[in-house]
Parts: structure tokens; C-alpha cells; sequence
């Protein structure tokens, strides 16, 4: 799956502009990378909301434990990979039929959060049990949130390509060659909503996220980590 967002949706990440001045490598635009994905899918599927948005998803090579969905309700887009462990539980909580899968309890789960406010966004994601990783845009909102499940096990990766856009993706391959250096693997348990202020972990909300520089031999440019014990002893 597929997400690219321009900056009047969100900024570029900082940590993954300043990887990718320090070492300056090949990068392809936003137009470009929307293109080969297609290219290199046959069954690709591709939505192209205003100008500052591009969703595509595919069926091709997906795993049968963690299929590819996508939904769209009421102006809400989103692409879901995984499955959630507590799918009935949770169609009951949102008064959902039980014919419901998991990109529309996502969908449901996010109208929540928006409309109940100030419902907490790491509440909605804590609340998710199983592999998962989604891509949520609301364009009634311009409002982006993406997440990944606490043991990463739906990869997500993401990136800013040559004109500037942020693309995430479940292909490392894919953004490796669109966004150079200015690529970092987007970190488990945590979430990211422009509504929210920007990245956050859903397990350890109030703990900061930091961004670790790569070594130059690596193909990140940074490793995004949740700030604890461990991590202030490995920065000092």
C-alpha cells in the first residue's frame, strides 16, 4: 500500500531532511513514485484525492494472514493491512454489523476520536489488538493518521520524495529508490496525526519520540525510537 501527502497536508518530517542533505542521494518526485507503483502492479488500485493526495493499494503478493483492504465512508479514505485479534469485540463496541472488517472499524474508530473529542487519539490505537498498519485521511478535515501495531509486524516505512512529498509505504523497496537517505522504517506503536500535533506512541503517550541519525552505510536516514531507560543510556 501506498500514501503520499503533500506539505499543505503535512510537513515534512525534519529528521528525514536533514538525513537527506547530509547525504544526498537519488530521488525520484511524488508523481514518479505513483507511477512505478502502478507500473509494477498490474492490479493496482489508484485514488487520487485533490491535488495534495495519492492513495494506491494492491492485492498482488499480499499475505493471506494480513490481506490489503481499502474504505471509503463519509470522506474518509483509508488502507488497512493486517487483522485485528479483537475484531467482534470491538463491532460491538461501535455498533457495528458483523459483516464489518477491520479498514471499517478504522474508519468508525477514527469518526469517534473526531467527533468526541477530546477523545484521546492513543485511547483509539491502544484499543486495536493484532498485526496491523494503516493509512487514514479524512479530506473533509485535511487530516492525516497513520499507525503501526506495537510489534511492527506489518512493515511501514516512510519517506520524502524529490519534490517534497511524505510517502508511506509497506515496500522498503518502493521509497528506497524514490527518497534516497530521507527514508526511516516508521516506528511500532506509535501513531501519526496531523490533528494530534505530529508522531506519538499510543503505549507510552507522555514519553518523547527521538530521532537517531543512521550510520552513513545504512539505507535509513534515522531510527525513529520511544524514549525510555534504555534509550537515554544509548544517546549519552
Amino acid at each position: 500500500m501506498l500514501g503520499i501527502f503533500s506539505s499543505g497536508i503535512m510537513s515534512p518530517p525534519d529528521e528525514l531532511v536533514a538525513a537527506g542533505c547530509r547525504t544526498p542521494s537519488p530521488k525520484i518526485t511524488s508523481t514518479a513514485l505513483g507511477k512505478r507503483f502502478i507500473e509494477s502492479n498490474a492490479s493496482a488500485v489508484s485514488v487520487q484525492i485533490g491535488d495534495h493526495v495519492h492513495l494506491a493499494y494492491t492485492h498482488h503478493c499480499e499475505s493471506v494472514l494480513q490481506p490489503r483492504s481499502f474504505a471509503v465512508k463519509e470522506d474518509i479514505f483509508c488502507l488497512f493491512e493486517g487483522g485485528l485479534d479483537n475484531l467482534g469485540s470491538l463491532r460491538q463496541q461501535y455498533g457495528l454489523a458483523k459483516s464489518a472488517n477491520e479498514v471499517v472499524l478504522v474508519i468508525e474508530a477514527y469518526k469517534a476520536l473526531r467527533d468526541r473529542a477530546p477523545y484521546p487519539a492513543n485511547h483509539v490505537v491502544g484499543h486495536l489488538e493484532g498485526n496491523f498498519a494503516f493509512i487514514l485521511f479524512d479530506n473533509s478535515t485535511n487530516t492525516l493518521f497513520v499507525a503501526s501495531d506495537q510489534f511492527g509486524k506489518v512493515p511501514l516505512y516512510w519517506g520524502i520524495t524529490a519534490d517534497g512529498y511524505v510517502a508511506f509505504a509497506d515496500d522498503a523497496n518502493l521509497l528506497k529508490g524514490a527518497c534516497g537517505k530521507s527514508l526511516a522504517s516508521f516506528p511500532q506503536g506509535c501513531f501519526f496525526s496531523t490533528a494530534a500535533g505530529g508522531l506519538r506512541s499510543y503505549e507510552h503517550p507522555k514519553n518523547k519520540i527521538t530521532a537517531i541519525p543512521a550510520e552513513e552505510e545504512e539505507i535509513w536516514g534515522a531510527k525513529y525510537m520511544v524514549e525510555g531507560p534504555t534509550v537515554i543510556a544509548a544517546m549519552k
